[in-house]
């Protein structure tokens, strides 16, 4: 895929990552249905595949769940280099468009995020700093369940929807209930998709 984008572009994808950074509540996983609507629906500087392969590598991937947001700047820029992947312009674009990318997602957050915990650990005894953290928990599970319905909508899997939700309910459970480890939770969804039952 091969597309332009101008400084203008380039601007406006710094930017779009720096308004989602405000608000990634429940991570930056929690704002991917608003990255697919702009990066692939709108502007077209990804494919649906690119998309959906970014997440995926990110999250198998050990480290930080937040890659995803550096191979969507990579993938990007290598669209906008316009030549092979393997040259040394591809890298320098795939370069800034990661740059630009994870630059956007972890300022403002981060900078926030430092200042208001200072604050909220100074004044965790008021009545409207516990009132909002309570408060702020429906917000991020609806995020999560709008990424999770995305994600399911973008890998085809419609059909078997219902098993997914089932999947995801069982393991919101479990979490919730049981001290076991999330890792069996992932190995028992890996055997699941291979075995072509999700």
């Amino acid at each position: 895929m091969t597309i332009h984008l101008t400084a203008a572009d380039w601007l406006s994808l710094l930017t779009h990552f720096l308004s989602l950074s405000l608000l990634a509540v429940g991570g930056a996983v929690s704002t991917l249905p608003e990255m697919h609507r702009t990066l692939v629906d709108e502007q077209h500087w990804l494919l649906d595949s690119q998309f959906s392969g970014s997440v995926a590598l990110a999250q198998a991937a050990p480290g930080p769940n937040v890659l995803f947001v550096a191979l969507f700047g990579w993938n990007v820029g290598l669209n906008a280099s316009g030549v092979a992947a393997g040259s040394w312009l591809a890298w320098a674009y795939g370069l800034a468009g990661m740059l630009l990318a994870m630059l956007g997602v972890l300022m403002p957050s981060t900078t926030l995020t430092l200042l208001a915990s200072r604050w909220a650990h100074r004044n965790r005894e008021l009545r409207a700093v516990r009132a909002f953290k309570q408060g702020m928990a429906p917000v991020v599970v609806a995020l999560l369940l709008s990424t999770g319905w995305i994600m399911c909508v973008n890998l085809g899997k419609t059909s078997a929807s219902w098993r997914l939700w089932v999947i995801s309910m069982v393991c919101a459970v479990v979490v919730w209930r049981t001290k076991l480890h999330l890792l069996w939770l992932l190995c028992a969804g890996a055997l699941l998709g291979w075995f072509g039952l999700v």
